[in-house]
C-alpha cells in the first residue's frame, strides 16, 4: 500500500514543477509582451497554451535576457515530433519533406542572390520545407538566417500553430501561387474553387460539395503529399508512341538528365530521384493516379474522373510537343555554334535548371552571355507549359488555353523567329 505521505510529497512536487513552469512562462511572456507582442497574443490563443506547453518546451531555457537571445533553441521538426509522432512520420514521407533539397539539388539556385534562397524572400521562402540536417541548420543560423528551422510553422503558423488554419485552402495560397506553380489561382477561379466561396458566404448550404487544395492533395489529415505527375512534369517509363517518347527524351536532354550526345542518363537522374522530382516507374505513378481517382469518386463518377484526368494526360503530351520543337530550334543553334556554350553547361546543349533564374542572379562571366533566346526556352517550360497542364488537372478553362497551351504556342513562334533571325546574322 503506498503511503499517505508519499502521495502527498508527490503531489508538492507536481505543484512544485507546475508553479514552476508556470513561472517560468510568465517571465518569456512578460517581457515579450513589450518585445513580441503578437507572437505572446498568438500563443495565448493557442492549443499549446492550454496545455502547459511553455515558451521552454520549445525553446530551452538558455535565454534570459535580452542579450543572450541567441540562446534560444529555435524548434525543428524533431521538437514537434515529440507529441506529433504521427505527423512527423507522415510528413517525412510526403513531397512538401524535399522542398529544400530540390532547391538544392537545382543549379540555379546558387546563382541567386542569397537573401532570396537562405533569407527567404525568394524560393527560399517557400522551399524551406525538409527535415534538415544539424550542419545545414547551424550554417543557416550561423550565417544569420534564424527562422529557418522547421517545416511545420510553413501551414500552422507561428505561435497558435492552428489546424484550422493549415486546413484553410488559403494555407497553400502563399507558395502555391505565381510564375511556374499558380495552383491557387487556377483552383480558387475554377468550380471547385468558386463553390469553396460559395458555400463560406452562405449562397450553398452546408452539406455542399466544395473540394480545397486539402481534400485532393492532403486527405483526412495526412501530411504524405504526392500527384501523379509531379512537378516537372516528365516520368518513366517512356511512352510507347514514338513522337511522346522522342519528346519526352528532349526535355530529359535539356533537364541535363539524359547526355544529348551519347542518350545515356546522367548523375542527375539520381538526383532528381532523390528529392522524389518524378514517378520512375509505371507502379509508383499508377499509385498516385489511383489515388486522386479515388478522391475524384467522391463526388463525381469513375467514367467522369478518369477521362478528365486522361484529358490532362494527352495535354501534356501536346505541350511536350511544341517543347521539344522550342529546344530542339535553340539546340541546332549551339551545334551550329551561333550560340556559345557557357562554361557552367554540363553540355553543348540547352541546359533548363541553369536558365530558371536568369533576371537578378549573380551571374559570373560566362553565364551573363546567356542569350534571349535561352530566356524564352526556359519562360516556355517553367511558366506556359507548366500552366498548360496543371491547368488541365485544376479544371481551369482560362489558364489551360490563354495562360497555357496558347503562350507555348506564342514562345515557339518567338523562338523560330529569333533562330531565323540569329543566323542569318551570324558571322561565320
Amino acid at each position: 500500500m503506498i503511503q499517505l505521505k508519499t502521495v502527498l510529497a508527490a503531489g508538492a512536487f507536481v505543484l512544485l514543477s507546475t508553479a514552476g513552469i508556470a513561472g517560468a512562462a510568465d517571465k518569456c511572456v512578460e517581457c515579450h509582451t513589450k518585445v513580441s507582442p503578437g507572437m505572446v497574443a498568438d500563443w495565448k490563443t493557442s492549443e499549446h497554451s492550454k496545455n502547459d506547453v511553455t515558451c521552454s518546451t520549445c525553446h530551452g531555457d538558455a535565454h534570459s535576457t535580452a542579450e543572450d537571445f541567441l540562446k534560444a533553441k529555435l524548434p525543428n521538426e524533431a521538437v514537434c515530433a515529440e507529441c506529433h509522432e504521427e505527423q512527423f512520420e507522415s510528413f517525412k514521407k510526403g513531397k512538401h519533406n524535399y522542398g529544400w533539397a530540390v532547391l538544392n539539388a537545382i543549379p540555379a539556385t546558387h546563382m541567386a542572390p542569397d537573401e532570396l534562397i537562405e533569407g527567404g524572400r525568394g524560393c527560399g521562402g517557400c522551399h524551406n520545407m525538409g527535415i534538415r540536417t544539424d550542419a545545414e541548420v547551424k550554417a543557416q543560423l550561423d550565417a544569420g538566417y534564424r527562422y529557418q528551422t522547421n517545416s511545420c510553422d510553413e501551414c500552422h503558423t507561428r505561435h497558435t500553430f492552428s489546424k484550422k488554419e493549415a486546413t484553410n485552402p488559403r494555407a497553400c495560397q502563399q507558395c502555391h501561387m505565381g510564375y511556374d506553380h499558380p495552383q491557387w489561382e487556377m483552383w480558387s477561379s475554377s468550380k471547385h474553387g468558386m463553390r469553396y466561396f460559395a458555400k463560406l458566404a452562405g449562397d450553398l448550404p452546408g452539406s455542399a460539395t466544395a473540394p480545397t487544395c486539402q481534400t485532393c492533395h492532403l486527405p483526412d489529415g495526412t501530411h504524405e503529399n504526392h500527384t501523379a505527375w509531379g512537378f516537372l512534369g516528365v516520368r518513366l517509363p517512356f511512352p510507347e508512341d514514338a513522337q511522346e517518347k522522342a519528346d519526352r527524351i528532349t526535355i530529359l536532354k535539356a533537364l541535363g538528365v539524359i547526355d544529348p550526345e551519347s542518350g545515356k542518363t546522367t548523375d542527375l537522374l539520381n538526383v532528381v530521384l532523390s528529392v522524389d522530382m518524378v514517378r520512375a516507374d509505371q507502379a509508383s505513378w499508377q499509385k498516385e493516379r489511383d489515388k486522386m481517382l479515388k478522391t475524384c469518386t467522391q463526388c463525381h463518377s469513375m467514367n467522369y474522373a478518369k477521362t478528365q484526368l486522361d484529358a490532362g494526360d494527352a495535354i501534356l503530351s501536346k505541350a511536350d510537343r511544341l517543347m521539344a520543337e522550342a529546344i530542339e530550334t535553340v539546340a541546332a543553334l549551339y551545334k551550329d555554334g551561333i550560340i556559345e556554350k557557357p562554361a557552367a553547361y554540363p553540355f553543348n546543349y540547352p541546359f533548363l535548371l541553369t536558365m530558371m533564374h536568369t533576371n537578378g542572379a549573380n551571374w559570373d562571366q560566362e553565364l551573363d552571355k546567356l542569350s534571349y533566346i535561352d530566356q524564352i526556352l526556359v519562360r516556355m517550360y517553367m511558366k506556359h507549359r507548366m500552366r498548360a497542364y496543371q491547368a488541365f488537372f485544376h479544371v481551369n478553362p482560362d489558364y489551360a488555353y490563354w495562360y497555357g497551351w496558347n503562350m507555348m504556342t506564342e514562345d515557339l513562334g518567338e523562338v523560330k523567329e529569333l533562330a531565323r533571325t540569329m543566323r542569318a546574322t551570324h558571322k561565320k
